[in-house]
């Protein structure tokens, strides 16, 4: 990304993912032409990055901890303030919640060991639900037409990733190398090559910006 300088870091362990922050007048300079520099840069850390405006950076952190409170709402069936908490202290998944260690929930002020212990029952409900949904989706899995007509792309292949959660381009987007490994057939360089052919949309947004 140098020479532009990059203001801040999110990183999302999950995604494997990080969105880096510059200012408006080096956004352009940080994506690098035709997006080389991303694409580079994503291939030797094999994370996903994401430059942002760092102006809208701000405004995205607080759209986040929005959406991850309301997910806590829905999932955990809590009302806003035990959500809002929760978000403010970090958590970002109901699956963190369900194994986090009780001692740590028990530094949260105003939690106490009877909360935290139901809120770790709903969390593990919750993720339950989510698994018998997720399986049920996979069995009936079609890839969209994008990612079957895709460059590089072929039909079983594209079964595949749609077994796996992959459905869309926008969804090969977001995987890492790592993760497009472990299907059938894949190597290093194919899954480089396919998730870079499925980013493109990304960097020509980006350019016309």
């Amino acid at each position: 990304m140098s020479p532009a300088e990059i203001q801040s870091i999110v990183v999302d362990e999950d995604k494997h993912s990080m969105d880096l922050a510059v200012n408006t007048e080096n956004l352009s300079q940080a994506i690098g032409r035709g997006g080389q520099n991303v694409r580079l840069a994503t291939q030797l850390t094999g994370w996903e990055l994401n430059v942002i405006d760092a102006s809208k950076a701000e405004q995205s952190s607080e759209a986040e901890a929005e959406k991850i409170t309301q997910m806590f709402i829905d999932q955990l069936d809590v009302d806003a303030d035990i959500a809002a908490i929760l978000a403010e202290v970090g958590f970002n998944s109901v699956e963190e919640i369900a194994y986090v260690p009780v001692s740590e929930m028990l530094e949260i002020e105003g939690f106490d060991e009877d909360l935290i212990n139901e809120l770790k029952s709903r969390a593990k409900d919750a993720l339950l639900i989510i698994a018998i949904a997720a399986e049920e989706k996979i069995e009936t899995a079609i890839p969209a037409k994008d990612l079957l007509e895709m460059e590089g792309m072929d039909k079983d292949l594209a079964y595949d990733l749609a077994s796996g959660g992959v459905i869309t381009m926008e969804d090969l987007a977001e995987q890492s190398i790592d993760d497009v490994l472990k299907f059938s057939g894949m190597t290093e360089e194919r899954a480089a090559r396919l998730i870079m052919k499925a980013r493109e949309p990304w960097f020509a947004e980006a350019k016309t910006k």
